[in-house]
């Protein structure tokens, strides 16, 4: 990451600002560049609101399943840096809710590049688009992952990531949009309210004295990536988006930190001082055993890699729930 004084003067598109991630990356930018987010709903227990910024963005209503909503925010705020951050993010919801997950995750993809494509043809400005993926995106081929590898997937997060992935690839060969995509593992830190997830949910049982449990066997294994970490991709990716070894590419970024559930689980409980010993509910079945990224790409063409690694973020994220929840 070239540092901020690269994004003075742009004018910067989040969607998804009110969830965990993009309320990172619009924070990580709301004094620097002109941010505008795309709010359906306010979320005051977002960090974009936590953090005070809220008062630093522009904030637009509406939804990404409404192209012309999406339209209306290009062209009035003018913008030339789209983040699409965007999407229904819990496979088990997936499971309960696929079709709401495909309109949130496919149709909200198409619809903004569509309107980025659209607008782009009228004023010239759009320079960067950064789509989320996935790791998920891969499916249940072997690890590590790497970007030349066909997308596929199980379940209908995974499939709708797949699918949100490949339509930007068609718009960028097809209708020449600056777009790069991003593949991320999990991300945990400050800021993530989806308590179904394993690194909130037994931060959340411990402070509250509940059990702590794991909805697997606990045996699967995958990285957890710091979103510090994950801001600094993001932004590193969309600075270099003007050389052309970068544009148009896949990228993936990830910790390089491997654990079982198990092992975070144990992590967290030594670090908070938790004796009791989580139960295993052994519910979430047909879940990828083992999922990690090869980072390489990303090392050797944007020079970039991980600041943080999981036991040294664990004071700031616990610290954070704490105060979020009286702890």
């Amino acid at each position: 990451m070239e540092g901020l004084d690269f994004w003075k003067g742009k004018k910067v598109l989040v969607t998804g600002a009110t969830g965990f991630i993009g309320s990172h990356i619009a924070s990580a930018l709301c004094r620097t560049a002109d941010v505008t987010v795309l709010e359906r709903d306010r979320t005051k227990n977002s960090f974009l609101a936590l953090s005070g910024n809220m008062e630093h963005v522009n904030i637009a209503r509406g939804e990404l399943e409404s192209m012309d909503t999406v339209m209306r925010v290009l062209a009035e705020y003018e913008i030339d840096t789209v983040f699409h951050i965007g999407a229904q993010p819990i496979v088990e919801i997936s499971k309960i809710e696929p079709r709401k997950t495909f309109e949130s995750n496919i149709e909200g993809t198409w619809n903004v590049l569509e309107a980025c494509r659209l607008v782009s043809y009228e004023s010239r400005k759009l320079r960067r688009i950064v789509v989320a993926s996935s790791d998920k995106s891969y499916g249940s081929q072997a690890p590590p992952y790497t970007e030349d590898m066909p997308l596929g997937g199980g379940s209908p997060y995974d499939v709708s990531k797949a699918c949100a992935d490949l339509i930007s690839q068609s718009y960028r060969k097809n209708y020449a949009l600056p777009i790069c995509i991003s593949r991320l593992g999990n991300v945990f830190g400050p800021g993530d309210t989806n308590f179904s997830r394993i690194v909130p949910g037994t931060i959340k049982s411990i402070i509250e004295g509940g059990d702590v449990e794991i909805r697997s066997d606990g045996s699967l294994v995958r990285e957890y990536f710091f979103v510090k970490d994950a801001v600094s991709a993001y932004l590193t990716l969309a600075e270099n988006m003007h050389r052309k070894d970068v544009l148009g590419e896949a990228f993936n970024f990830s910790s390089g930190e491997k654990m079982s559930v198990l092992d975070v689980v144990k992590r967290i409980s030594d670090f908070m001082g938790y004796k009791g010993q989580p139960k295993i509910l052994n519910s979430a079945r047909n879940e990828i055993q083992t999922q990690f990224l090869s980072t390489e790409k990303a090392r050797h063409i944007l020079g970039w890699s991980p600041s943080f690694s999981f036991s040294g973020a664990l004071p700031e994220t616990v610290e954070w729930y704490k105060a979020l929840l009286g702890g």
